[in-house]
Formats: C-alpha cells, structure tokens, sequence
C-alpha cells in the first residue's frame, strides 16, 4: 500500500473515531464504569466487520484478496501477552485513549494526548530493548501450550 494511502486511511480513520466519541476521555471513562455502553456498541460493530472481511480475504483463491490472504497467519501464544494486554487495558483506563485515539486526539489538538503518544513511544522502545529478555523469563515460569491466538 502506498503512503498517500496509508495516510489518508489514517486521517479517515481519526475522524471517524472523532466523531463516534472514541477521543472524549468522559466516554471512554463511563464505557470503563460501565455508566455508558455507546463505544463498546461501536467497538463491537467494528469487531463484526473486521471479522467478515478477515473472513472475505482468508476464503480468497485468486485476485488481489489472495495476496492479502497469504499473510493472515495465526499467531503464537506468548507468555507475555496476558502481562500485556493487562499494561494495555490499565493504561486505556487511565488515561482514557489506545493508540488509535491518542493520535486521533493529538489530531483534534488535545494537548494532553502527547503524553499518552510519549508513553506509548517508551512502551514500545522498553521492549525493543526488554521484551525477549521478559518473554524468556515468562516462558521458564510458564507452562508450556499447544494453543495458538488468531
């Protein structure tokens, strides 16, 4: 995919994320209290569309969808993927926002979102440096599985 493409997809995205609510930190809140279920109907309506087109590509036998289809793959359990996904959704709480709409904040001008950005930047460099190092240590204290993520 060309960059103009990737970046116009992004702007896309940003505004529609915008606009559902996504980037107000007063809804993610009550969708987290359990006070307001809007971004969890939305987050749920993506999920669905997500997998039918997952499911479109993956049937695909020629054609563009075809190549796409190739590099849909199952992925490995890690031992380390539940450690993450808990930092991940603390940090959604906390702050309000997930990768996704902290740019789309900075997008609206939301100063605070930078440091949302700013920890994602750091999260993602710790673990250049650490994460094998942490997935190793998890592996030696983890029982092994045969169970594999999609």
């Amino acid at each position: 995919m060309r960059p103009a493409r990737i970046l116009l997809f992004g702007v896309v995205f940003g505004f529609v994320l915008s606009r559902v609510g996504a980037t107000d930190y007063d809804a993610i809140a009550g969708m987290f209290l359990l006070e307001d279920f809007h971004l969890a109907g939305v987050m749920g309506v993506a999920v669905v569309v997500a997998a039918i087109g997952l499911g479109v590509v993956r049937r695909a036998r020629s054609g563009a969808l075809a190549r796409w289809a190739l590099l849909v793959q199952e992925k490995p359990m890690k031992p380390g993927l539940v450690l993450g996904a808990v930092l991940f959704g603390a940090g959604w709480a906390i702050t309000g926002t997930c990768p996704g709409t902290g740019l789309a904040q900075l997008g609206e001008g939301k100063v605070i979102a930078l440091f949302t950005v700013c920890g994602m930047l750091l999260g993602t460099a710790a673990y250049l440096r650490w994460g094998a190092r942490i997935e190793r240590a998890l592996a030696r204290i983890s029982p092994p599985t045969s169970r594999r993520c999609r």
